[in-house]
This record gives C-alpha cells, structure tokens and sequence, in this order.
C-alpha cells in the first residue's frame, strides 16, 4: 500500500513542475507592450515549441504506446486519425464561432481587431497547453510513486519545457489586453493542468489509464496544437511586419524545447 507521504511527495513534485509555467509567464511583467519585434518573435517561439513538441514528443511516444499492443502499421495509423481529429475539432470551434465575433475573419486591420485575434490565440494556446499538461501531470505523479530516481529527472525536465510554453501564452494575452495579470493568470492556470492531472489520477484514474487512451490524447493534443501555429501563430508574426523575428522565433522554440527534450 502506497503510504500518504508518498502520495504527497509525488503530488508536490508535479506542483512543482506545472509551477514553472509561470516563471515564463513573468516575462509579460518585462516586456513593453508596443514593441512589435519582440511580438513578431514571441509568436514564432510560442510555434515552434508546439510545433516540434508534437511533432518530436507527442507523435512518437504515442506510436510507441500504441504500438505495445499491435503492430507498428496500425499503432501510427490510429495515431494518425487521433492528431487529424484533433485538427478537426479545433477547426470546427473556430467554424461555428460567428464571423462578427470570429478575429479570423478580417472586417479591417484596425488595431482592435488584432487585440481580440491576439487575445483569443493566447486563450486557445492555454487550452491547448492545459490538456497537454493533464496527461504529464498524471505521468509525473505516477512515476513519482513508482521510482524516485526516475521521477526527479522527469519532473525538472517539465519543468524547463513549461517556462517556453508560458512564454506561448502571456505574450499575446499581454499584448492583446494591456493586462500582465491576465497573462501572468491565463498562463499560470495552464500550468496548473498538471496538478490538476495529478489530483484526477490519484483519485479516479490511475485504475482506469491505460497507454491506449494516454497515446490516443496526446496525438489528440498534437493536432490542436499543431493547427493553432500554423492557423494563428506564424500569420500573426506576419501581420505585425517582422518576418525574419518570426522565423527566428520559431528556430528558438524549436532549440529551447530539444534541450529541455534531451534531459528526459
């Protein structure tokens, strides 16, 4: 039987590590609202963290999941049709939102408009960010509980990959609203999917979890994120003019979340 300072110990270590989002969160506290290249980059870096991350993270540990059970072939293909559903659902939300609301749907280049396109994409990016982090939260925690020396290496190693992705947040939040405390919160409260995960786990799911429903929602999570950078993200470096801060944005986020990637 798994003792309660265990249990404690393990929830705390995911605290700790959904905690980090926020240090990339402060970075909203620094930055100067109309400074447009540090926008143009911070959109690129918010792109290539969820572009690489699905692509070199979440993709093939779901294929590796699946794969446990069945044969390679069939393992990518279902995880082929998780990450095109979730391509689809998000797409369907940003279909069914009326076009007088919807930022996508460009009335004007008015400085209004692209607050709102900017506010929604930080929203949507932290929805994104928060489902991804459910899944780790609950692997943080169940590893925690498994094998300490393990557990501690995987824990800091989250930690480092959610400063960049409180980065993808605050920054159009910010920009978006004038508010550094809605950046710092929406951005904070992503994050704290990963407690969260870690709650719902030792609760009702760690019976129930199995690599099939983890490989299938991470290729779910993939798709969204992936549809997000390239529908909102890299249009959004070009709107505001500074193409190659974009570009360089990108290139960063890529770099930032291999390392982080290399101490798992």
């Amino acid at each position: 039987m798994i003792a309660n300072h265990d249990i404690l110990t393990a929830f705390a270590m995911t605290l700790f590590a959904g905690l980090s989002t926020g240090i990339g969160s402060m970075i909203a506290f620094f930055a100067k609202r109309t400074n447009t290249r540090f926008l143009s980059a911070s959109l690129g870096l918010s792109a290539g963290v969820m572009i690489y991350v699905s692509f070199m993270e979440l993709m093939p540990e779901a294929v590796a999941l699946l794969g446990e059970s069945r044969p390679e072939r069939t393992a990518t293909l279902y995880m082929l049709l998780a990450f095109f559903a979730g391509i689809a659902a998000i797409a369907l939300i940003d279909h069914f939102v009326p076009e007088d609301e919807n930022p996508h749907e460009i009335h004007s280049d008015d400085e209004y408009r692209q607050r709102r396109k900017l506010q929604r994409t930080g929203i949507m990016m932290a929805l994104a960010i928060g489902i991804h982090n459910f899944p780790e939260g609950l692997a943080t925690f169940a590893s925690a509980l498994t094998d300490m020396s393990i557990a501690i290496p995987i824990m800091f190693a989250v930690a480092i990959h959610n400063i960049p992705e409180g980065i993808a947040v605050s920054v159009p939040i910010y920009h978006a609203t004038g508010s550094r405390k809605k950046a710092f919160w929406y951005s904070f409260l992503s994050g704290m999917a990963e407690p969260v995960g870690a709650l719902v786990g030792m609760l009702f799911l760690l019976p129930f979890w199995t690599p099939d429903i983890n490989a299938l929602l991470l290729a779910f999570v993939s798709g969204i994120m992936v549809y997000i950078s390239f529908d909102e993200l890299l249009p959004g470096t070009e709107k505001f003019g500074h193409h190659h801060y974009g570009v360089g944005g990108v290139v960063a986020g890529m770099a930032v979340m291999a390392g982080s990637l290399l101490l798992l």
